[in-house]
């Protein structure tokens, strides 16, 4: 089943096109990667997957429903934090669950802001002001509030930002019970790399407001093609031979050296090349990660 259904998207600004033709599916249970860099559209198609904005065109269906026409219903089903949540200092944090439950409208035990809490690691916490709390502990917050009414489909738009290793890796573990224990749908937006890699099933990568790759993760991290980062003493001189021979379609030059896009079985053959050109070579490195993958394919756009 498909929670999110998103079709021919695009919003403007003026004459900035910042989502441009964006069209992808959630399913029911998974969680979802969505990935680009600054400026790309990430923030703006969640915006408008909450309804804070509207699109210029393009349609969106959440629960197979027409978000537009089906909005009070929907939010229900929806739970949404977006970067730092915005919190009372003074407040408890089960003031702030009270507080929240009683603007949903829903019938929310006290029971269910008990689970909540200790859900999100807070138990032991809950009496105390959040004025108290590090920024570790108010991200986790804030995600408590995102899901005191039991939401299906769950939207978090950079949960990890600002926080230390220990708390990436305490937001990682509960996005990835959320799915696992709790059956949620869990569509998640992260400059970091490394940790979507772990925790999504699918992945979509946007640029410059469209879409440039989408699917399961292992697929777009297939095991047989490989990038290679090659540093050398004199990288003008390494692209000039290299962009006269048969690997000129594979380079991709950077900042940090030379990358080259290449299948698997032939690293030992571009090795023998670069050794035999006389290349001055300083590095040779395989790279295959979701960070790597993501530079490759933003970088031929």
């Amino acid at each position: 089943m498909s929670v999110i259904k998103v079709h021919e998207l695009s919003k403007n600004f003026g004459s900035l096109h910042a989502v441009n033709a964006l069209s992808f599916e959630v399913q029911a249970g998974e969680v979802f990667g969505f990935l680009g860099q600054n400026g790309s559209g990430k923030s703006t198609t969640i915006r408008m997957l909450l309804s804070l904005i509207y699109p210029s065109s393009g349609s969106i269906e959440l629960f197979d429903l027409p978000l537009q026409a089906n909005r009070n219903q929907i939010a229900e089903r929806v739970g949404a934090i977006i970067e730092r949540p915005d919190l009372y200092p003074y407040l408890t944090a089960k003031e702030h669950l009270q507080l929240f439950a009683k603007l949903s409208k829903q019938k929310i035990s006290k029971e269910q802001i008990a689970r909540t809490l200790e859900q999100v690691g807070l138990s032991l916490r809950s009496a105390d002001k959040v004025n108290t709390f590090s920024l570790g502990m108010k991200q986790r917050l804030g995600i408590a509030i995102a899901l005191v009414h039991n939401p299906d489909l769950i939207i978090l738009d950079e949960p990890t930002n600002g926080l230390d290793p220990q708390g990436i890796a305490d937001i990682r573990h509960l996005i990835q019970d959320l799915a696992k224990q709790d059956g949620k749908t869990v569509l998640v937006s992260s400059h970091l790399l490394s940790e979507i890699e772990q925790v999504a099933s699918q992945i979509l990568i946007i640029h410059q407001g469209k879409k440039v790759a989408m699917g399961p993760t292992q697929t777009l991290l297939d095991p047989n093609k490989a990038i290679i980062h090659i540093v050398t003493q004199h990288d003008e001189q390494a692209l000039s031979i290299l962009g006269i021979s048969k690997y000129a379609q594979n380079i991709m030059q950077r900042k940090d050296g030379i990358y080259l896009s290449i299948a698997t079985n032939e690293i030992p053959a571009l090795h023998q090349f670069i050794v035999a050109a006389n290349i001055p070579l300083m590095s040779f490195e395989l790279k295959r990660s979701l960070e790597d993958y993501f530079l490759q394919i933003t970088s031929m756009q």
